[in-house]
């Protein structure tokens, strides 16, 4: 029998600070070749309806599974298929709270890797539901006293910051501009679907971490080139993804501003085959597209969870 799992009994199954530790260890093990990601790959209608596929194995956990995700006007739709080693689909679970606590996770791990261990301040660029879980990673791995948050809308930043500070028991103050949340942040989380740079590098202070999440579009990018130039150190959640998707990297690259020899995976840095932090003063770079591997151990956290606790539906689809 196959569990079947909607978006509300994921929610309460997993929290964004689990999942870091979850994913620390798929990391680990995907360093060591325990796990394998395949990039994402887009099917498109003329109406501009895209169907997005991605999937990945954790042989450590004895799991595999597929994403699939449908963005149109009308909005977006998301599953996650887990299977067993066996090939035997275990669970079908709704998953854009999924999706957007494992991309929380992903930059909370590389926070906790790549961010001066002092620092104590945040800047968040985005105000939407993925900028949620952007700040709640980063106060599960660091001893952030305060934010900042800018986004467009003026009402939504007001919003955002009223319902975080609430929730993370910290102040979190809505600014009239990104330069004004990233000066003097320890660490700045860019997280819009801009397709032009929405932080500068100029912007940049010694010794800050940046976490950019939400571009993985080619051409998008929410980093200009001197961002992207003035980081020590550049990590990617999978090299092979980020190289199609990665606008951040693509377009600093083409602007000259960039060497893909300088990227490594975060799982590599995880593992501590390459070099996180090596000083105060340096700048940190995380561009995260968001992998399978991700949303593969979110999936299996939450049905271990949902099987101990007697969640979710059986469906009998043949498929055992």
């Amino acid at each position: 029998m196959t569990l079947f799992l909607t978006e509300a009994e994921v929610a309460s199954l997993v929290s964004v600070r689990e999942l870091v530790d979850a994913l620390e260890q798929a990391f680990r093990d995907k360093a060591a070749g325990r796990a394998a990601n395949v990039p994402r790959g887009r099917a498109v209608l003329p109406s501009g309806t895209v169907l997005h596929t991605m999937s990945a194995s954790w042989a450590a956990g004895g799991v595999l599974g597929v994403k699939a995700y449908t963005t149109s006007r009308e909005g977006n739709r998301f599953v996650v298929l887990l299977y067993d080693k066996a090939g035997r689909l275990l669970a079908l679970l709704q998953a854009d709270t999924l999706g957007q606590r494992r991309t929380g996770a992903a930059t909370g791990l590389a926070t906790r890797h790549l961010a001066r261990e002092d620092a104590g301040t945040v800047a968040v660029i985005g105000a939407g539901w993925q900028a949620r879980s952007q700040l709640e990673a980063v106060c599960a791995v660091r001893p952030i006293q305060r934010a900042w948050v800018f986004s467009r809308t003026p009402q939504r930043r007001q919003a955002f910051a009223q319902e975080m500070s609430r929730t993370l028991q910290l102040p979190v103050v809505a600014v009239d501009s990104a330069e004004e949340a990233v000066r003097g942040a320890d660490v700045v989380c860019a997280i819009t679907t801009s397709r032009d740079p929405v932080l500068l590098g100029r912007w940049l202070e010694p010794g800050v971490h940046v976490n950019a999440a939400g571009s993985n579009w080619a051409h998008r990018r929410e980093l200009d080139a001197e961002a992207v130039a003035r980081a020590d150190r550049v990590v990617v959640d999978d090299l092979a993804q980020a190289r199609v998707e990665c606008g951040d990297l693509i377009q600093a690259a083409a602007d000259g501003a960039f060497q893909w020899e300088r990227a490594v995976e975060l799982a590599e840095v995880v593992a501590g085959n390459a070099p996180g932090r090596e000083s105060f003063r340096e700048v940190t770079l995380f561009c995260s597209q968001g992998i399978a591997l991700e949303d593969v151990v979110a999936a299996r956290l939450v049905y271990q969870r949902a099987r101990a606790r007697g969640v979710g539906r059986e469906l009998d689809l043949g498929l055992d």
